[in-house]
């Protein structure tokens, strides 16, 4: 079973947070805000609580880091990660820029290590089907897509609306 360390309790670390512990792979919570550390270490106590990414890198227990931080700093520290040896899930976008994101994947494919973006749709029963039903050819050529949005959640003026939605329908 992997040892996991989620970097990154924000808007959405904490539903990682959450998750990976009920998966039981939970080992580490790393945050740099020392009150939302107290708060995760009352709710999880037998879960490290960390400040520190590099002694996250450094712990030899930990096999893989899961990055929830800002997406300005998802390059530096997925190659961080990659290149202290740890398997690596960055929430989206996995960088800013097209030549970074294809040196984070060279980097794990040299280093054999997992590299995953969080694409959940890919995984909802929904957009299986769907992809079942375009690749039987039932539907003919596909020309066209049309998304739309019924709920747009918080909002948020840390990051894009671009970079909030539109890679959860380009990757489905």
């Amino acid at each position: 079973m992997a040892n996991i360390s989620v970097v990154g309790t924000g808007y959405w670390g904490k539903n990682l947070v959450r998750n990976f512990n009920e998966l039981g792979v939970l080992h580490t919570i790393c945050d740099s805000n020392p009150s939302t550390l107290n708060s995760f270490q009352k709710q999880y106590p037998k879960v490290e609580i960390q400040r520190s990414f590099l002694n996250v890198l450094q712990n030899q227990d930990i096999d893989a880091v899961v990055i929830a931080t800002p997406a300005e700093t998802h390059f530096k520290m997925a190659k961080m990660a990659l290149l202290a040896n740890k398997h690596v899930f960055v929430e989206k976008p996995l960088a800013l820029f097209v030549n970074e994101a294809e040196e984070l994947q060279q980097l794990a494919l040299s280093q054999d290590l997992k590299l995953m973006i969080g694409h959940i749709l890919l995984y909802h029963p929904a957009i299986i089907k769907l992809k079942e039903i375009v690749n039987s050819g039932e539907l003919g050529k596909i020309n066209y897509i049309y998304s739309n949005r019924l709920n747009l959640g918080k909002i948020r003026s840390e990051e894009n609306i671009l970079w909030s939605f539109a890679p959860h329908d380009i990757s489905a």
